[in-house]
Order: structure tokens, then sequence, then C-alpha cells
């Protein structure tokens, strides 16, 4: 196998951003800074300080392929070029780099979600910790991309920002309810994809309606009321869950609904029956949705037990395999970077299906064996 990693699809994406420095700080090249993290953080950095140790570390490997002219860059010059990197430069090149060298699943989920990083709040300079959104390829199991929410905004400006990034033709989209917004709905139908939002209290007369409708026809067994109905059952260590889809698209069961015909592209309304058994507990919770997708029960079940998913596949992976809540990378655009360059490692990462193990596994992998981090880093 060849000692030079396959870094083509990389460098040539990464290359557009705009290096912040001005040229008499110019030690080490961009290109270099960035290449060198990313493997850092493949290989189990998880601060500037391991990135320059990981450098350092494998300085004759990186020699091969980085120009390196004054060697490897300290971990305040890492801290620094990160700090000033413009994000939603770095953004852009890795939405690119994601659409470059993967091909999405036609009518695959696609889960949209927001995770504190919980580490980047610094006190003493007075500055919150950021909150960023993610979009979740659910059966490429890739991250397609991110946006920070605005210190003083929330999810619902950043959505439709990030969906207008996203290529997402074909796809069903799914949101918490934070998301079940009509601007939200009306984005994800103009780029070409399906959604299915979620409906909680603070939709007044839409959730109300929604929950006499489903619990009336409940009573009757659904009788006279044309509908589509999907179960699942799943058994894993001592617990049953157990759920149930109901999907109604008959207009004249929606006709009745209020608030519903401010949805554009609106076809159907659905209850989930969720029921978890442990022992002798148990929990049982209804849930209610609208979609533009028309009464298919089985696919609309399926398509919320996938974004359910997103909590151990993505958030749960970043905080146990990357510790992204306990990272102390706070300045500037810093953490905001760093949340960039741990989803390009998952991403790689998740698309090496050779070695047996999870993503910490595959990291400590990668720091061991050059041969393993080569795999990787071909995608």
């Amino acid at each position: 196998m060849s000692s030079e990693p396959e870094i083509g699809s990389i460098t040539k994406h990464f290359s557009k951003v705009r290096d912040p420095r001005i040229d008499r700080t110019k030690r080490h090249r961009l290109i270099d800074i960035l290449i060198i993290a990313i493997c850092g953080v493949i290989c189990g950095a998880d601060s500037w300080v391991d990135i320059e140790l990981f450098g350092k570390t494998k300085l004759e490997w990186l020699k091969g392929f980085l120009k390196l002219p004054n060697g490897i860059p300290s971990h305040d010059t890492f801290g620094r070029v990160f700090a000033a990197l413009d994000p939603q430069e770095f953004e852009s090149s890795f939405m690119e780099w994601v659409q470059a060298i993967n091909d999405l699943t036609q009518g695959q989920v696609i889960a949209l979600d927001g995770k504190q990083l919980r580490g980047s709040k610094d006190e003493g300079a007075g500055k919150n910790a950021i909150y960023m959104v993610s979009a979740w390829a659910t059966e490429n199991q890739l991250v397609l991309g991110q946006r920070k929410v605005d210190e003083k905004s929330n999810e619902i400006t950043a959505i439709p920002q990030l969906l207008k990034l996203l290529e997402v033709k074909g796809c069903i989209i799914t949101v918490d309810a934070i998301g079940t917004q009509t601007k939200i709905a009306k984005t994800i139908l103009t780029q070409g994809g399906d959604y299915i939002l979620a409906v909680k209290e603070n939709q007044g007369h839409l959730y109300e309606d929604l929950h006499d409708l489903f619990e009336d026809n409940q009573l009757f067994h659904y009788e006279g009321v044309p509908h589509s109905y999907a179960k699942t059952v799943n058994k894993d260590h001592g617990r049953i869950e157990t759920r149930q889809c109901w999907a109604i698209s008959d207009p004249q069961f929606l006709a009745n609904i209020r608030d519903l015909q401010r949805w554009e592209g609106v076809q159907t309304v659905v209850m989930i029956l969720s029921e978890r058994r442990i022992g002798q507990e148990v929990d049982v919770q209804d849930r209610y949705f609208i979609s533009s997708l028309d009464s298919q029960a089985e696919r609309i079940l399926q398509a919320k037990r996938s974004y359910w998913g997103i909590e151990n596949r993505l958030h749960w992976v970043l905080d146990i395999a990357f510790n992204e809540d306990r990272s102390r990378v706070r300045k500037d655009n810093a953490p905001h970077n760093f949340a960039i360059l741990r989803h390009m490692a998952l991403n790689l990462l998740k698309q090496e299906k050779t070695a047996k193990g999870g993503i910490k596994a595959k990291r400590l992998q990668c720091g061991w064996s050059l041969d393993y981090l080569l795999k990787v880093l071909a995608g």
C-alpha cells in the first residue's frame, strides 16, 4: 500500500478556504494546517495540543505529501488559525466535499437536529456555549452539513439556512417540534424534498384538532375513516418497545383541522403511539405529525424511527467517541470550526467498514496504524 494518502479530494475542496492571516505571519501553509488537523482528529486528537503532538509524531509520514516549509505548526498556531478561519467558508467546503465523495440514497431520511457544545461556554469571557444544527443522512450514516445557531437567535433561523445549502431532492426531511414552521416546510418543498414535522402543544389549534381527531377515532377503531396503519415491535435486553402509526390523508377529515391550510404541501396527519415495557414498568406516549407524504403509515413510521436514531448515531458518538462536550476549545470561531473537523472525521470513519468496533476504537486504530489511517482517508 502506498504511504501517501488519497487526499486529493480534501485538498481540492478545502484549498478554497481563504487564509485569515496577514502575509508576514504565514510560516505554514493553510492547507497543511487543515490536513494535519483533519488527520489528527481522525487519529484521536481532541485539542490543539493533541494535534501538534500528532503532527510531530507523524512528521516523516506527513512530509511525504505536505510541503511543511517550517515543520509542524505549534498548538498556538493551530488555535489562532482556526479561531480566525471563516466558519461559513469552512462549512461550504465541507458540504462540497461530502457531495463529491458520496451519492445520497434516493428517498432516504435526512434528520435535522441541534446540539449544544457545552464545553464551548466561557464564563470568564461572557461567552455562551454554541449550538449547532446538523443534517444527518440516516441511511448513508453521514453528516451532510451543519450550521451554527446565532447567539441571539434559535434553530428556527438556522434550519432554513442549512436546508438551502443541501441537496435534498427526493429525500424525506424530519425535524423536531421547533422546526415545525411554515417557512421550513416551504423551504423543504422548494428544495425538492418531503417533510414529516412534529406537532406539539405550542401549535395551538393544530395540536388540539389532531389530538381530538385521533382520540375520537381510536374509540371507534377508525371505522369509516380511510387510513393506513403500521406497527413495529422491538425486544432488547428485557425491554420491549412497540410503536403503532396511524396516517390519515382523506380530504374530508383534513378539512376539519384548523390551521392545517397554512402548511404548504401537507397531505397527511399522523399519530404514533409508543409503548416501552421494562419489567413491570410501562411508559406510553402519543405523538402527532403533519407530512407532505401521502398516507403511507409504514414509510412514515420507518422515517420517524430513523430520525430518533440521530441521538445515538450522531450526538452520542460525538460526546463519547470525540469528547465533544468536554472540549475546551473556546476562542472566537475555533469551537465552530473544530465541530466541523469532528464531523469530517466521523464521516470518514463511518465509511470505513472493514474494521470491527465503534468509532472510538477506529480512532485508536488510525493512531496506531498508518495502513488503517490510509484506508480511512481513502473514503
